[in-house]
């Protein structure tokens, strides 16, 4: 099976730039060894002008055949059909795990000696001479077509010299567009197989983990999103439905804070501007941090840290010695990083601070042993069936000493302008609660996991529908107010 990456440049972006993208050097022919065959990385053309890069799977059917197995995707069972069919020429699961395993680097974005290359989105053909279709050419366009490619999915015939038995599963597929290199060859990891129908290799949970990964950023708002995870999780009930519940996630987390803000300063625009009051985002955070350093708290956790606020309030004021952020969303936690300029932070700075890609549906044992953990407007991205999911991994199984969580007062709203009674703040919230509906919540965490709770507002306290934001403070029992 066969795959070319073509590029084109100038002199001060040259094209062979993509050598240094793909760490691979275009005066050399490389060879890899996969569980299944070899990997050839070869360059047809190199010059400043237009560069191609090569890959070129040799499969080794016997070795397919006896580390699959029965009933392990890819080959049927049937005895010669095990040996005589399309995998080592047609592109599959098997050419997506070559591209992980050859330019592993290339698929994560990272490149030392251009970065802003890497980071920067390249003019780029993509071409795959026979491709599975099973969905034919019009799903093809309805996987790629979304993610801003222009598509030439040609059909292929089954035998040109006998033009009646019609046209093949097949297409040859040519794919141009602007992309970042390392997006584009996630698009390909992700929809090979997905088009193919099959796998190589048994699928198990771990599944799930890579396709959010080569799926962060993209995958999630894509029409087909369900086809595609259903698909690349092979068809499994349990796995597709804990893949597509965690893209949701991601995508609220992505929601972009301006947006919040716009909404928090609805009424600051309505006032003098030399009044004008402080923006709500900012006093949770002042709040939070008062409440934090009456705790005493130095280990602290910010689950859904989003894109690093508040854990760069944090790290401003030395008595928190250590800092983790956790994110379901890879793209949160690259902005975060990036607001947080983690790249050029002394080391005794970045010694502080961590970044962690979670969910807060599961248990982590990385998060346990911390003095204290924030929900700093969380709960209520997630659906209320799910919350005791999230209740057990925060205050069961990671259990903070403290653990603060600020939601919107639902009571409030009619305040903002816009807003009316019952109406939520933003469309990716799947609840706001009154006082006593987030006091009821609170009151039963506290009970079932040893803790007391203590409510304050945050924001103008209004005499009549309550603050804007309310926060729970839970202190495990036999820790000292």
């Amino acid at each position: 099976m066969f795959l070319t990456i073509t590029t084109t440049g100038d002199a001060t972006s040259p094209a062979t730039d993509l050598g240094f993208l793909l760490h691979k050097h275009p005066d050399k022919a490389q060879a890899f060894e996969t569980s299944y065959g070899t990997a050839h990385v070869f360059y047809p053309e190199a010059t400043p002008e237009r560069c191609t890069a090569a890959m070129l799977l040799e499969v080794d059917p016997v070795a397919l055949v006896r580390r699959a197995g029965k009933g392990r995707g890819g080959a049927p069972d049937a005895a010669l059909a095990r040996y005589v069919n399309d995998r080592p020429y047609a592109a599959s699961s098997l050419l997506a795990v070559a591209l992980r395993a050859v330019f592993s680097t290339a698929l994560r974005g990272e490149c030392r000696s251009h970065p802003e290359r890497a980071a920067a989105p390249l003019p780029l053909c993509l071409q795959v001479p026979a491709l599975p279709a099973r969905g034919g050419a019009d799903l093809v366009k309805r996987l790629f077509e979304p993610l801003g490619w222009t598509v030439d999915a040609k059909k292929i015939p089954l035998d040109q010299r006998f033009p009646d038995w019609g046209d093949s599963p097949y297409v040859a597929l040519t794919l141009t567009g602007r992309s970042r290199l390392a997006d584009a060859l996630r698009h390909l990891y992700v929809l090979l197989p997905v088009l193919d129908g099959a796998k190589h290799y048994w699928v198990n949970p771990d599944e799930v983990d890579k396709l959010l990964r080569a799926g962060e950023g993209w995958l999630a708002d894509h029409p087909e999103h369900q086809l595609i995870t259903n698909r690349y999780l092979a068809r499994s009930t349990v796995l597709t439905r804990d893949a597509l519940h965690r893209l949701e996630l991601a995508r609220l987390a992505e929601a972009d804070d301006t947006e919040a803000e716009q909404l928090d300063n609805a009424v600051d625009e309505q006032a003098d501007t030399e009044e004008r009051p402080v923006p709500l985002a900012r006093q949770r955070r002042a709040a939070i941090l008062d409440a934090l350093r009456e705790t005493g708290a130095t280990r602290v956790l910010d689950l859904g840290c989003g894109q690093g606020q508040l854990v760069g309030e944090l790290l401003k004021d030395v008595r928190f010695t250590e800092v983790v952020g956790v994110d379901v969303s890879m793209r949160a936690l690259h902005e975060a990083a990036r607001r947080l300029r983690l790249d050029r932070m002394s080391e005794r700075q970045a010694s502080r601070v961590r970044l962690l890609q979670g969910s807060l549906a599961y248990s982590d044992a990385r998060l346990r042993g911390y003095d204290a953990a924030v929900l700093c407007e969380v709960i209520e991205h997630v659906d209320e069936p799910r919350l005791p999911e999230l209740e057990h991994a925060v205050f069961g199984a990671a259990r903070p000493a403290t653990v603060l969580v600020t939601t919107p007062n639902v009571e409030h709203n009619v305040r903002f302008p816009g807003l009316e009674a019952g109406q939520t703040r933003h469309p990716d919230h799947r609840f706001e609660w009154s006082r006593a509906r987030f006091r009821e919540w609170a009151d039963g965490v506290g009970a079932r996991h040893g803790y007391r709770v203590e409510y304050r507002p945050v924001g103008p306290d209004d005499p009549e529908v309550g603050p804007p934001t309310q926060m729970a403070v839970f202190r495990a029992e036999g820790v000292a107010a």
